[in-house]
């Protein structure tokens, strides 16, 4: 009984914040707009019974998936969003890793220093802290206003409203997701093996490759899907730095829901960002199960 209850509380959780949410937002994707509230039908009544429950299932159609396959902005916005996410990941990669290599090969009693640092910005609001980038890129910001007076530059940089003001965003929110992956990869490393491979004749960037950059894959994998995951999907970094030719399926996702009130169209949209996502998901999960079973 120990064992079941211990089992059983994760995937109650699953079950009531994933799969049953799934199921409704499966059951909207598969029904038809109407001036109503909810503005969808049809709508279950458990009081008809199971003839009820017929006729409801026999309302339901693939409608709204067929009619995405018709719109380019559907399929347009998937391909943005997915090379929006993967360049946004190398980015937050080449950035994290120096941070993380550096954790690990600093002294023992700064490395808790420096783990408290690069956490400092979740004590922040995640919205507060989108919105000051607003204050640092925009053409009178922070940003210009220094280049400007350093000469590097004559006349303002349009950074804000653009795809760069997006990667910049993601980058910087992100980043501790890429950082604490690749720093536990490499604290546990032992560094006698980098000792060996360098008596053996191997430089320092030759040891680097040859036997850090290997020992620190898992964490490298775990920091790219827990980056390009959620980026995917983002919807407020977009909203707040990019602009009108930024195009991503959250934005689309929220227009549908709360601007053309399509709730079928828009759990549709949502139903297929979730099973392109089962992919990495997937993949992560088994990247983790053997970490664990190789450190077991």
């Amino acid at each position: 009984m120990r064992r079941f209850a211990l089992i059983a509380i994760p995937y109650i959780w699953l079950l009531a914040l994933f799969l049953v949410p799934f199921l409704i937002v499966l059951k909207i994707s598969l029904s038809d707009t109407a001036m109503a509230i909810p503005p969808y039908t049809p709508t279950l009544d458990l009081s008809e019974g199971w003839q009820g429950f017929r006729a409801f299932l026999a309302e339901l159609d693939f409608e709204n998936f067929t009619f995405l396959t018709t719109d380019d902005l559907y399929w347009k916005a998937y391909l943005s969003s997915f090379k929006i996410a993967l360049i946004a990941t190398f980015l937050t990669l080449l950035v994290g890793y120096p941070i993380a290599y550096g954790m690990a090969a600093a002294p023992d009693h700064w490395r808790p220093t420096l783990m408290m640092l690069v956490i400092l910005p979740f004590w922040t609001s995640f919205l507060i802290r989108v919105y000051a980038w607003i204050g640092i890129l925009s053409n009178e910001g922070y940003l210009n206003q220094l280049l400007l007076s350093l000469g590097i530059i004559s006349s303002p940089l349009t950074i804000l409203n653009t795809n760069t003001a997006v990667y910049i965003g993601i980058v910087y929110t992100y980043l501790p997701f890429m950082i604490l992956p690749i720093y536990s990869a490499l604290e546990r490393m032992d560094a006698s093996l980098l000792e060996a491979a360098e008596d053996l004749g191997c430089s320092r960037i030759t040891a680097f490759w040859l036997v850090t950059f290997p020992l620190s894959k898992n964490g490298i994998i775990a920091g790219c899907f827990l980056v390009f995951i959620p980026t995917i999907g983002e919807f407020v970094i977009p909203s707040l730095l990019g602009g009108s030719q930024t195009l991503m399926i959250g934005k689309v996702l929220w227009e549908e829901f709360f601007n053309n009130r399509d709730w079928p169209v828009a759990s549709a949209v949502a139903v297929i960002l979730l099973l392109l996502l089962i992919i990495p998901i997937i993949l992560f999960q088994r990247n983790e199960q053997k970490q664990r079973e190789a450190e077991g």
